[in-house]
């Protein structure tokens, strides 16, 4: 089952404090926050990435796998509850990830 488009759509508005953007792949999305993936959302359920940041503004966060074979996500599951601790993850994932490889030129 993918996600649908409403639920993404819904996310980004609730997280709407920062400018996040979303790209379908594969059924499902990605939410990019300054060029960098911070989030998937898989079956309509949020996935942030796991970096010492996001773990600190979310601590005893649920964890679980977005897809069969990836690593461990953060699952938030009450994200338009309360969308400040969910956008200070945010922001912290971006500050520790590392810059995007810049894209090379097509020949």
């Amino acid at each position: 089952m993918g996600t649908r488009s409403q639920t993404v759509a819904h996310l980004v508005d609730a997280l709407s404090a920062l400018p996040l953007s979303a790209r379908k792949m594969f059924g499902e999305y990605a939410l990019y926050l300054d060029g960098k993936v911070v989030a998937l959302v898989c079956d309509d359920q949020l996935f942030l990435k796991p970096t010492p940041g996001a773990e600190r503004a979310l601590p005893g966060c649920k964890t679980g796998h977005p897809y069969p074979g990836a690593k461990q996500h953060l699952l938030v599951t009450d994200a338009l509850d309360d969308p400040d601790p969910v956008i200070a993850a945010l922001k912290a994932i971006a500050a520790d990830l590392p810059p995007p490889k810049p894209k090379k030129p097509r020949i």
